[in-house]
């Protein structure tokens, strides 16, 4: 299934059946990633050109051949690191069926380092890639994904623990994102609204959140209503009722930010998903 945007910059999704697993094949010239972070795990490989982005206090560039690793939850944005822009192939594996495909328990693996020099894998996930999006069997697409795994375990540098419960920042930063989970569509969540949550100030409240998180309150709760509305057009909601039912002001509202997130509009994304919907703007 795939979802295509404007000419010079395009976008193609797909979700593959029967596994919790998404890709996406893009090329990006003009198109700027606003700061965000995926709920899966996020392996891509870099075609052509260079893409440069923030991720883990850091600024990074992926080249041919380099390969991109994102833990959930890992906050980074991203553009083209010169005038000819980038194309790559992206994969996206849900942190369940990731520790399935490794056979590991929780907590799950972490990837120190957000860009890859390795060949192996490189080639690996680009033929997981074609696997996900060609005419392969449902048994080599598994195959695909556990190889694929196998490889970018062994750079995986430590496990994903929770904060600890007994540090008081932790504690705030964990109310507050209770808080904005339960209320995320709602226009009239306040500063005042998270540190009475968190019952400490809204500074202490704020910084504590971003510390924990990476993101301020307000980028994770737009960014959840992004993740909502997708999930929405994954059911094949028009993207005006998806916009309204997510929070969003408008679809217009909804756009905007989609791209931002997706690089495709959420109509584009709609007709991948369910092609006999097509567009709808």
């Amino acid at each position: 299934m795939a979802a295509t945007d404007s000419a010079q910059d395009w976008a193609r999704y797909w979700r593959a059946d029967g596994v919790p697993v998404e890709a996406m094949h893009a090329h990006f010239t003009s198109h700027v990633y606003h700061r965000h972070s995926h709920e899966s795990y996020s392996f891509g490989v870099t075609e052509t050109g260079a893409q440069a982005f923030t991720c883990r206090h850091g600024r990074h560039v992926s080249g041919p051949g380099m390969v991109m690793a994102f833990n959930p939850d890992d906050p980074h944005d991203g553009h083209a690191a010169g005038d000819a822009g980038f194309t790559y192939r992206m994969v996206h594996i849900w942190p369940e069926f990731f520790a399935s495909l490794i056979g590991a328990a929780q907590p799950l693996p972490l990837f120190r380092w957000p860009v890859l020099e390795d060949s192996v894998t490189a080639r690996s996930l680009r033929r997981l890639h074609i696997a996900l999006t060609g005419p392969a069997s449902e048994l080599e697409r598994y195959e695909r994904l556990a190889a694929s795994a196998r490889l970018l375990v062994r750079h995986a540098s430590a496990r994903v623990r929770p904060p600890d419960p007994r540090g008081s920042d932790a504690r705030v930063a964990a109310r507050v994102r209770e808080l904005i989970h339960d209320r995320y569509a709602a226009q009239d969540l306040t500063t005042g609204d998270l540190a009475a949550a968190a019952g400490c100030s809204r500074y202490a409240a704020y910084r504590a959140f971003r510390q924990a998180y990476g993101l301020a309150p307000s980028d994770y709760q737009r960014q959840l209503r992004v993740r909502a509305a997708r999930q929405l057009l994954a059911r094949d909601v028009p993207p005006s009722v998806a916009a309204a039912e997510a929070g969003f002001a408008d679809q217009a509202h909804l756009t905007r930010w989609f791209r931002r997130y997706y690089g495709v509009t959420p109509g584009a994304y709609r007709g991948a998903r369910h092609p006999q919907a097509g567009e709808s703007w």
